[in-house]
């Protein structure tokens, strides 16, 4: 019986075709990059490395861990390592697409947290896809053409890229932070911030709210508070919905058994596994994954 294929993870080498663009960073007009590989990546995949695409034209749907969204002129979505992705295109599609590495801005900012400052980096699907603002909708695009001419030079600086990639990062940044639902004290932003790090990095093993919460040094109720004002839910059940995703994320690649996904994800049996998920998504894992298969 031939082997399953598992669910793809990409990388920027596995994507560069020309010898002399720089490994460690890739900008091109979206027609173009499709052109290349669109066969592969229509299908869901992962990445290991930063992706964001601005939409100019173009009709079809994308997917971001299980959310499906529209494509829309003007429309950016930003993607994370690790995230799982496909693409529905009905009509030419075209645009800007870029692709680094999570260490690309580490050693020039000499600040390794510092995309986690733009909500479009967040890893959360609902608040990496927007609509860029009318006033950047002619800088962006100009701004890209600026990196895809300064990179594709024989002696291309890798600097000129990262300020120039900063300078698209933070303008959006700057517009979308603005819009008063987004008004949040600093203070508040940071804490929720490490508490998303926390649960990425302990998920498997840490999950209520109170240990968390020690490991932030506030109580439970100041962490559920904060939650509930910044994103309308409780801690605990955003530790849930990242066990959920996970699961979806590993329910997907075919060759893994359910009770194997249940002993990767920490829970005692897989009869209790599948009772969790079922309970919060309406279906068993079986179910999910001949659902998301077909």
């Amino acid at each position: 019986m031939m082997q399953k294929e598992k669910i793809p993870v990409y990388s920027i080498r596995s994507l560069v075709q020309e010898p002399q663009q720089q490994i460690d960073f890739q900008v091109e007009h979206l027609s173009a990059y499709l052109e290349k590989h669109y066969e592969h990546l229509h299908r869901p995949h992962r990445h290991s490395f930063y992706h964001m695409v601005l939409f100019t034209s173009g009709k079809g749907s994308h997917t971001i861990d299980f959310h499906r969204f529209e494509v829309k002129s003007f429309q950016v979505y930003c993607m994370i390592p690790g995230q799982v992705h496909s693409w529905h295109f009905q009509s030419a599609v075209d645009g800007y697409v870029v692709n680094f590495p999570d260490h690309f801005f580490r050693d020039f900012l000499f600040d390794p947290y510092f995309l986690e400052r733009f909500s479009f980096f967040s890893g959360v699907s609902t608040e990496s896809v927007f609509q860029l603002p009318p006033p950047l909708r002619g800088k962006i695009p100009a701004l890209f053409e600026e990196l895809i001419s300064c990179t594709s030079a024989p002696a291309a600086s890798p600097d000129l890229g990262r300020i120039l990639l900063l300078q698209i990062f933070l303008l959006i940044g700057g517009e979308i932070t603005d819009q008063p639902a987004k008004s949040f004290p600093e203070q508040k932003k940071v804490v929720l911030h490490n508490l998303r790090r926390l649960i990425d990095m302990h998920y498997r093993s840490v999950r209520l709210p109170k240990e968390y919460a020690d490991l932030l040094y506030i109580t439970p109720n100041h962490l559920n508070a904060l939650c509930k004002d910044l994103l309308g839910q409780t801690a605990g059940e955003l530790i849930r919905n990242r066990v959920l995703l996970e699961a979806k994320r590993l329910l997907i690649n075919a060759d893994r058994t359910v009770a194997e996904i249940a002993y990767e994800l920490n829970f005692q049996d897989n009869s209790y596994f599948n009772r969790f998920f079922k309970k919060y998504e309406g279906i068993t894992p079986d179910e999910f994954r001949k659902q998301f298969l077909k």
